[in-house]
């Protein structure tokens, strides 16, 4: 019988392509299902079959289990002490095993055991077919829409499977079944059944790839992808660089007539591609991505990496665009907040500014409008500005001499310093749990104290929308913040 156990697991690795220890590993597993239903309980069985014989042996099994974790399924499980009486020096994670009697063969119900290998096999042949389809590495996935689930459309190609979820669609896009398909590859999922391999129509990777086969240069090197932002099927920028000075990079992409970007634009539902020259300069990287619209000026803020982009009034529309679609897709592009206002609003905003700081100045360094008019004009905005920048560029100002700028300056760290320890007095009343909350400054306490946040607990009870509200954080640090400050409900600590 073993013998004959041996001669069939040869007939279906070879009939199926598949190495012989999976199938054998299928019979194991199938045996071992089998002997389970003789215990009560949720047992741990393992069976060994000998690769030469084909004679097999069974073993029940218990996991070692670190004494204070406790049994939580006595039938698999063993504590450590009780592990060590038996087997001396057994580490946790191990497996104290007693032989038991083998289920004979014949006695396992066909259909049952058929199944299990049935399945084993097709798991495997599974795998092996998704690792050479990914050993080419493909990065677009083509195929034809085999059925609808759930929702998400099934791409099959070849014997391999991909899933285009309903949000990576484009949208108003109506695929059927037997249509041609092209995505983008995202991931591969081996826990999802059927199929594993996540595609996207509407990520911004899948246009690149698409340039990036349509475009012939790219792939030599002499054209680069810089970024890309999209509005599926509506409306696409993506920012190009040259490394040749005798390549455009625009032209090159735009093609003969269009050819080339015409390709991308009909493989992408008629979505609109602006190409944009990228630029090493962020102000100029900015004002190529707002275009078509005619930018007339544009201040830059590093700290909040932010600028306003001041447009004359016949170009206000066209920078917003329809649903402020343009100045969304420069912003995704360039990855600054881009404000567009007009020249009135430009000057509003600039005269408010100087207000605020000239106030700053004449209440914080106890001087007078004209010298702080002067600070301004030489592009300070804060106190920290004057109190820390380098020495001799203050020197160079004509309107100081040596001992104005060392009396400026000393002003300036005094004011830092009052309002600092006003600072600190203002959270007094704040727990120790939140003061000493790791990633927590005190200008963001501040910011909560003043909300009525006092505790670490009042801060765990904030919703991650009101925690980036109240301090400006993003959501990412808002989340993490949160979730610190919650730990110690599930460790038991105050």
């Amino acid at each position: 019988m073993n013998r004959e156990l041996l001669m069939l697991v040869e007939a279906i690795s070879r009939e199926k392509n598949v190495e012989r220890d999976v199938v054998l590993g299928a019979v194991e597993s199938a045996l071992a299902q089998a002997t389970k239903k003789l215990y009560q309980g949720e047992v741990d069985i393992r069976v060994a079959i000998d690769r030469d014989s084909g004679n097999y042996d069974t073993f029940r099994r218990w996991v070692v289990v670190p004494d204070d974790a406790g049994l939580q399924n006595p039938d698999a499980e063993e504590l450590l002490m009780d592990a060590q009486d038996r087997v001396p020096g057994i580490a946790v994670g191990e497996f104290i095993e007693e032989e038991v009697e083998s289920v004979p063969i014949g006695r396992i119900g066909a259909m049952a055991a058929k199944q299990v290998i049935l399945q084993k096999i097709r798991d495997a042949e599974r795998e092996m077919l998704l690792n050479d389809f990914m050993s080419r590495g493909e990065k677009i996935f083509t195929g034809t829409v085999k059925r609808m689930d759930k929702g998400d459309i099934i791409v099959e190609s070849g014997r391999v499977e991909g899933r285009l979820r309903r949000s990576e669609m484009i949208p108003k896009e109506n695929l059927r079944n037997g249509d041609r398909v092209r995505a983008m590859i995202m991931e591969v999922d081996l826990t999802l059944r059927g199929a594993p391999i996540i595609l996207s129509r509407s990520a911004p990777e899948f246009m690149i790839e698409l340039f990036r086969n349509e475009v012939p240069e790219i792939e030599q090197g002499l054209l680069d992808i810089k970024s890309c932002a999209r509005d599926p099927g509506s409306r696409a920028k993506i920012a190009v660089l040259s490394h040749d000075k005798r390549v455009d990079p625009i032209g090159t992409c735009v093609g003969v007539r269009g050819t080339r970007v015409n390709a991308v634009t009909n493989e992408l539902a008629g979505e609109r591609v602006d190409i944009v020259l990228w630029s090493e300069d962020p102000a100029q990287f900015v004002i190529g991505a707002l275009a078509p619209a005619n930018v007339s000026s544009i201040v830059v803020d590093e700290e909040k990496h932010a600028m306003d982009v001041v447009v004359d009034e016949e170009n206000l529309a066209i920078a917003i665009g329809r649903g402020g679609q343009n100045v969304r897709l420069a912003s995704d592009l360039t990855g600054w907040k881009i404000n567009i206002m007009d020249a009135a609003e430009s000057a509003q905003k600039q005269a408010d500014e100087t207000g605020a700081a000239r106030q700053l100045f004449m209440e914080k360094l106890d001087v007078d409008e004209e010298i702080a008019d002067i600070l301004i004009e030489e592009g300070f905005t804060s106190l920290e500005e004057v109190a820390y920048v380098p020495l001799q560029e203050m020197l160079e100002i004509e309107s100081f001499d040596e001992d104005t700028v060392n009396e400026l300056r000393a002003r300036a760290k005094d004011a830092l310093l009052t309002m600092e320890i006003a600072r600190e007095e203002s959270v007094d009343g704040v727990s120790q749990d939140l003061r000493s909350l790791d990633g927590l400054t005190t200008e963001q306490i501040e910011k909560l104290v003043a909300a009525g946040v006092n505790t670490r607990d009042d801060l765990a009870d904030l919703a991650i929308d009101e925690l980036t509200e109240l301090t400006g954080q993003t959501a990412d640090d808002a989340k993490a913040l949160i979730m610190k400050a919650r730990e110690h409900w599930f460790t038991g600590q105050e």
